[in-house]
């Protein structure tokens, strides 16, 4: 079928399948990276969680949730409309499938990246089936055009398929069945407002504490059959910065230097040495995070030095140290942002050992 915008179903089944997450040079390869990649995707289907029950962390949202979804199974309703932002790896996909099962309902996913126009977005609305949940992950990233006929359907259950082109064009209005959208943002601020105001349900994902990251890191490693005691999880709880899907990443990577070196048993001793191997270290910095801190600190003194600079001492782009390294620097205290350039803090100076001139 081709649409009013020249796209058809075939362009609409070729961008679901372009749902790889995409980052700035280098971030991929990081293993504290949050973004998902082909093995974390795989691993992860078998760890997920199947209720809010089972879910680790978030209890806030997990308790607002769970009214929503209760309220609306009593109704025999679908639920609302559902925003969850937050930084990746904090459990919006995860979320987004509890959901589904909550309601007893089939879900269907695809991005924001993968509907570059209105036909790809009509035509899987018009394929949803009464009460099904759709998945939109990125949906800041996803078109214009889309974007305005996903208003009228979120809030009319409706769209318009435009038939013809020039003068003859007409406007058919197509009837849906009641759904439930579940978006999903890194960047709720880049969501127009008309767009944001529709969702029923707006929740925000927070960091983990180290706590919550060890019960995370517990019942990763007992559906993983790896033996971790309470002072090896705890270690490599607090190199996760926060994110439950590098807790999970480690977690592998620890169980492969137990496997090999401690007869599969993993114990702090065993948790640092393996993550001292793959430069983690107890803070959750890896390489590109101290080559940012050292050349911040041996080369310029501590700032303030300008982004460009500082990325052509660390031998990167600039994008990569600005939007991969820095984020989790600022968030840790070890680097400010400031009008005249990136600055030092006290607890930089102090991380490395170095004493500040």
């Amino acid at each position: 079928m081709t649409w009013d915008d020249g796209s058809t179903d075939g362009a609409y089944r070729a961008g679901l399948d372009d749902l790889t997450p995409g980052g700035p040079a280098g971030e991929a390869e990081r293993l504290v990276d949050a973004g998902a990649d082909s093995e974390d995707s795989a691993v992860e289907a078998a760890l997920r969680p199947k209720s809010l029950a089972e879910f680790v962390g978030q209890p806030k949202v997990r308790q607002q949730l769970d009214l929503v979804l209760k309220a609306a199974r009593q109704r025999g309703a679908s639920a609302d409309h559902v925003l969850l932002s937050g930084a990746p790896g904090l459990g919006k996909t995860t979320l987004s499938m509890i959901i589904a099962s909550e309601m007893g309902a089939p879900i269907r996913i695809t991005s924001g990246p993968a509907i570059q126009h209105a036909g790809d977005l009509a035509a899987i609305l018009s394929s949803l089936q009464e009460g099904e949940v759709l998945f939109l992950d990125e949906i800041h990233r996803m078109s214009r055009p889309a974007e305005e006929m996903l208003y009228m359907a979120m809030e009319d259950f409706r769209v318009d398929v435009i038939v013809g082109k020039g003068p003859g064009a007409t406007a058919i209005p197509l009837e849906l069945p009641p759904f439930t959208l579940v978006g999903a943002t890194t960047r709720a601020g880049l969501l127009p407002p008309p767009l944001r105001d529709r969702f029923g349900f707006t929740a925000h994902m927070e960091f983990y504490e180290p706590e919550e990251l060890e019960r995370v890191v517990h019942r990763s490693a007992r559906l993983l059959d790896v033996a971790v005691d309470e002072a090896g999880a705890a270690e490599i709880a607090g190199r996760s910065r926060g994110t439950p899907r590098i807790a999970n990443r480690l977690l592998r990577r620890v169980r492969d230097y137990a496997q090999v070196e401690a007869e599969g048993h993993v114990t702090r001793e065993i948790a640092a040495r393996a993550l001292a191997v793959y430069e983690v270290d107890e803070r959750g910095l890896d390489r590109l995070d101290r080559a940012v801190l050292q050349a911040l600190l041996k080369l310029f003194g501590g700032g303030p030095v300008g982004l460009s600079t500082l990325a052509v001492a660390v031998g990167e782009e600039r994008e990569t140290v600005e939007e991969v390294a820095e984020p989790f620097l600022v968030r840790e205290g070890l680097l400010a942002r400031t009008p005249r350039g990136r600055v030092a803090t006290p607890a930089a100076w102090a991380h490395l050992g170095l004493t500040p001139p």
